[in-house]
């Protein structure tokens, strides 16, 4: 009967991973070997893992070709060299392509080959921050190497192109957060700013296609480095925090002292978990003019609670009553399921806590539900018919609106389709930015 009962459990397990981290893609694969892809699959299945985490990653990293911040070959023979069932599998060859690339900038910049330098720099910056995407131990040094590496990638990418992009301190409490303030060449006078926040897993760095229409636009654009995100997290040890009007008015504040930003014009964008975390901060910051969440969500907590419920009803009601025995319980599925031992281990270092159960007491305190109404701002609501990670947050967060609001549905015909439309960056900033031309 025991065994029984932990066959089942690996099972839900299994159902669990679906669920709350977008497996399921369509690929087929024996254990420890990777997928097949089904001829029948969607475009998205990339077919490379049966971990539909790791396949989202990689159709991630393909979409920083959009930008510039990858390619197409780099990315994909990187993919075929990962096995998913060895943990650091990932890690070490998202390394090994990333110093590949950046000893080709090396080499480009030191014979004054400035364009081709500053390129590479770009895509070897994606590739560090792939490494840290799906890396198995947070507090490994490995981690916090890979971001560094990243950062400073980034930076020799942005000075060598003469990129519009100026770096910067964010006063925060009793420290700073690190960003970028971009100046559009094509403002005039005095012009809008938008402020991109990225969520649980993409830094800042990943909205470069955001930035560059919002700069072919006219507009000025400014991103940072959160608690629990990218550098802050990394290197300062910053996690999330639920009340983000305390990480959002300190940005308002930076910005409305920068010359050529029309502070009366301040759009506010959250892509993932930002979705979640935007609302939030326009029901306490009434001077954000426009506020995007995509995808738009009600209740973050309860969107993960929905998910626990259908695959592993049995150990919900120990998280109250008995939050040690709750927290051995999962330890059995980290140690038999790769997926969850990673969504764990790296949830909890991103949230300041440390232990399943703290994870899960902490995530209920990230919920919209009792402020929406105090939101002033226009607001867009950005979903998918393919969302997974929210799946139907959307709606209740538009629904809830008191404010000026629009509701913005990608379907499969403009394969927008997936969580932030992955993969249909132009079609999602062909919308998004036809809007916010609309309203700013």
């Amino acid at each position: 009967m025991a065994a029984l009962i932990e066959r089942r459990r690996l099972i839900q397990a299994a159902g669990l991973a679906v669920a709350l981290f977008n497996t399921d893609r369509g690929a087929i694969a024996a254990p420890g070997r990777q997928a097949i892809k089904d001829p029948r699959s969607p475009w998205y299945d990339l077919g490379l893992f049966e971990d539909g985490v790791m396949n989202s990653q990689l159709l991630h990293a393909l979409g920083a070709t959009y930008s510039g911040g990858a390619d197409v070959g780099e990315v994909l023979d990187t993919g075929v060299r990962i096995n998913a069932d060895d943990d650091w599998s990932w890690p070490r060859e998202w390394m090994a392509t990333a110093q590949r690339v950046e000893r080709m900038a090396r080499a480009s910049e030191q014979q004054d080959r400035r364009i081709s330098a500053g390129k590479a720099y770009l895509r070897a910056a994606t590739y560090y921050r792939q490494v840290v995407i799906h890396h198995p131990e947070p507090s490994h040094p490995s981690n916090r190497e890979a971001a560094q590496r990243s950062s400073d990638s980034y930076a020799r990418g942005v000075r060598l192109l003469r990129w519009a992009a100026q770096p910067i301190r964010i006063p925060y409490e009793n420290t700073t957060l690190p960003g970028y303030f971009l100046r559009s060449p094509n403002a005039r006078g005095d012009a809008p700013l938008i402020i991109l926040q990225q969520g649980r897993d993409a830094w800042p760095e990943t909205s470069k296609h955001i930035c560059d229409d919002a700069l072919d636009r006219g507009y000025h654009a400014l991103f940072v480095h959160c608690p629990g995100q990218g550098m802050a997290l990394r290197a300062q040890g910053l996690p999330f925090r639920h009340d983000w009007e305390r990480v959002t008015s300190p940005m308002i504040d930076f910005a409305e002292r920068i010359a050529g930003v029309d502070s009366n014009r301040i759009a506010l964008l959250g892509w993932s978990m930002g979705g979640a975390l935007v609302p939030r901060a326009a029901a306490f910051e009434h001077r954000i003019k426009l506020a995007v969440a995509n995808p738009g969500v009600l209740d973050w907590g309860a969107s993960t609670f929905e998910q626990l419920e259908i695959y592993i009803p049995e150990l919900l009601p120990l998280l109250d009553s008995d939050p040690k025995r709750f927290d051995r319980e999962i330890a059995v599925l980290m140690e038999r399921q790769q997926l969850i031992r990673w969504f764990m281990r790296d949830a909890m270092a991103k949230h300041g806590v440390a232990s399943p159960s703290a994870l899960l007491f902490e995530l209920r305190r990230y919920s919209n539900v009792d402020t929406v109404r105090r939101i002033r701002a226009r607001t867009l609501v950005m979903d998918g018919t393919g969302e997974s990670t929210s799946a139907g947050q959307a709606r209740k967060l538009y629904d809830a609106l008191r404010c000026p609001k629009t509701f913005m549905l990608f379907e499969a015909e403009d394969t927008g389709l997936l969580h932030c439309q992955e993969g249909a960056a132009a079609v999602s900033n062909h919308r998004l930015y036809d809007w916010i031309d609309e309203y700013i």
